[in-house]
């Protein structure tokens, strides 16, 4: 859609926040869509500009198109039978709204999604819709660039059937506004480990109970013969998507053991005081224990600059030399995914779960669980919520319709992803890991991916076992069940989780969030990487945003 209304003051708050969000991240992806796409809505009217597109009622209001802007988090690809999701997804949303809508999607890299964010919002162009980490909601909630959606949620259809209502009640500012909605609670990260490398060096999973526990099988990892290939020390205790997602809550989720009780962002004490995380002693002993297993050739070196796909990568690849036997990454899905990696490269795929380690016990109580992401209206700032209701109705409120659209975004497309048709297929025909499958007329599947014959499909956008309403009964899917890692990783982590600390959100961390971010990793990588002095590389964060901090931490307490 194009701006048909931008005030001074709008336009003032983009670019103090956008400048902040342009700035680097530790993964350095490139977006795959056009941001630059005309992909203007209409009212009745034949003129997408005409004033009396300001003047429209809800009920008079129809978009021509949706143009939605998204990361990996959408799995069905443009290699994946996107375009049939498209295509069923239109065909089900004419048939609630009575008239026709195209939906645009414009998928960015996963890896590069901050800033790819960043840069189709200083475009001007802006889309419809967008996904947005909690971090980046935070952050561009106060400019103006989002919709106020409480109303048009507060009445959605989808209510009737909400089982966690929370999730988006507590997103709601004092004043009852709210700037986007999470379909689902935010899921969170487990260490998965190898378990032939466990055999191989004698150690059970079971036994690692402890931090001391923890560091001993990466020793072992790192130093004995894990991989089998005759060669000892040839291989990493553990590779991860960075030392810490500075930019991304729960910031520690990828390498927790270390971290333990320290959380390197704005946090509030038990008496509602905000403090700086990153400033802690907790920080600092956590750096100095990633110093200490860096230095011991622990931990892959590549992980200060590796992307979640080259992580990711690393640990299934098919040659095992130079890859890590312990793996810190998302639960659920993610235990079927990275398992079905092992076996497509051939190697052993059992993985096992390791339970929070005492440390991160004593001072969370589990794994963290993150901060949902939440989908956003860009508001066209003209002053009337004609054209963002319409939006809210299509996409959002039909997106939890309990039905064909729910399922849509759960699952896929039908007899693309997912069937009830007889159907019988192979996957890895030939080898030990051959697996057959056989479906009667009527029974709910998921089908191979269109991608992968080897591979079933799993999931679309939603994640049947996080999302906050549920299926009506008489949908075919409703009674379907994930698939058996994918429930065990769910159960898993739920047994095991906390929810992360609230996020701080006040103008001056939307201001400088990038300063901030780029102040910490400069810190990490001089102390873990360099061998730097943990009090002077601390003292040179202090130097450069420390008032910045202190800003910040006055505005949050005078709240």
């Amino acid at each position: 859609m194009k701006k048909k209304v931008i005030s001074v003051v709008l336009a003032s708050a983009m670019a103090l926040s956008l400048a902040a969000c342009s700035g680097t991240t530790t993964e350095n992806g490139t977006g795959t869509g056009d941001a630059t796409t005309d992909t203007t809505t209409t009212t009745t009217t034949t003129d997408s500009t005409d004033t009396t597109a300001a003047a429209a009622t809800e009920e008079e209001y129809q978009l021509s198109t949706i143009k939605f802007v998204c990361d990996g988090t959408l799995t069905a690809t443009a290699d994946s039978g996107q375009d049939a999701f498209e295509a069923q997804w239109e065909a089900a949303v004419a048939e609630k709204m009575g008239y026709n809508i195209d939906l645009v999607i414009d998928q960015q890299d996963h890896s590069g999604y901050k800033d790819a964010v960043g840069r189709i919002l200083l475009g001007g162009d802006l889309p419809d819709v967008m996904i947005m980490s909690a971090d980046m909601y935070k952050q561009y909630q106060t400019t103006g660039l989002l919709w106020n959606m409480a109303d048009a949620y507060n009445n959605a259809e989808f209510q009737s059937r909400m089982d966690m209502p929370l999730i988006n009640q507590n997103m709601m500012t004092a004043d009852g506004a709210l700037y986007g909605f999470a379909p689902y609670y935010g899921n969170g990260c487990v260490t998965y480990v190898k378990q032939a490398w466990l055999d191989a060096v004698g150690i059970s999973a079971d036994s690692i109970k402890t931090y001391d526990d923890y560091i001993n099988m990466l020793t072992a990892f790192a130093t004995k013969d894990p991989d089998g290939n005759g060669v000892d020390g040839d291989t990493y205790g553990v590779i991860a998507a960075g030392f810490g997602k500075m930019d991304e809550a729960p910031y520690i989720n990828y390498m927790s053991e270390f971290y333990q009780g320290a959380y390197p962002a704005i946090l509030q004490d038990a008496n509602g005081v905000w403090y700086d995380g990153f400033q802690t002693q907790e920080m600092k002993d956590a750096l100095l224990r990633m110093q200490d297993a860096y230095n011991n050739g622990l931990i892959d070196p590549e992980t200060l600059t590796a992307t979640t796909k080259i992580a990711r990568e690393k640990f299934f690849s098919n040659d095992q030399t130079g890859s890590s036997g312990a793996f810190t990454y998302w639960a659920g899905t993610w235990y079927q995914t990275l398992t079905d990696n092992l076996i497509k490269n051939e190697v052993d795929p059992e993985l096992v779960e390791l339970a929070p380690i005492k440390e991160i016990k004593d001072t969370w109580g589990g794994y963290l669980n993150r901060e949902a992401p939440v989908f956003v209206i860009l508001d066209d700032g003209d002053g009337n919520d004609a054209r963002e209701n319409a939006i809210f109705k299509a996409f959002i409120e039909t997106m939890l319709d309990g039905g064909t659209v729910q399922t849509l975004w759960t699952y896929g497309a039908e007899d693309v992803h997912w069937s009830t048709k007889a159907e019988e297929f192979v996957t890895n025909a030939g080898t030990d890991k051959e697996k057959s499958y056989s479906y009667e007329e009527g029974e709910f599947h998921l089908k191979q991916a269109p991608n992968d014959e080897n591979t079933v499909w799993k999931k679309n956008l939603i994640d049947s076992a996080l999302v906050i309403a549920h299926l009506n009964d008489d949908t075919p899917a409703a009674a379907a069940k994930g698939t058996d890692l994918a429930t065990i990783g769910n159960q898993f982590f739920t047994a095991n989780c906390v929810d992360a600390p609230t996020g701080a959100s006040c103008q001056t961390l939307t201001d400088y969030a990038a300063d901030i971010a780029d102040a910490k990793n400069e810190v990490i990588a001089t102390v873990v990487t360099k061998n730097g002095d943990v009090e002077t590389a601390m003292a040179g964060y202090v130097s450069k945003v420390g008032a910045i901090i202190d800003q910040a931490l006055t505005e949050l307490n005078a709240q």
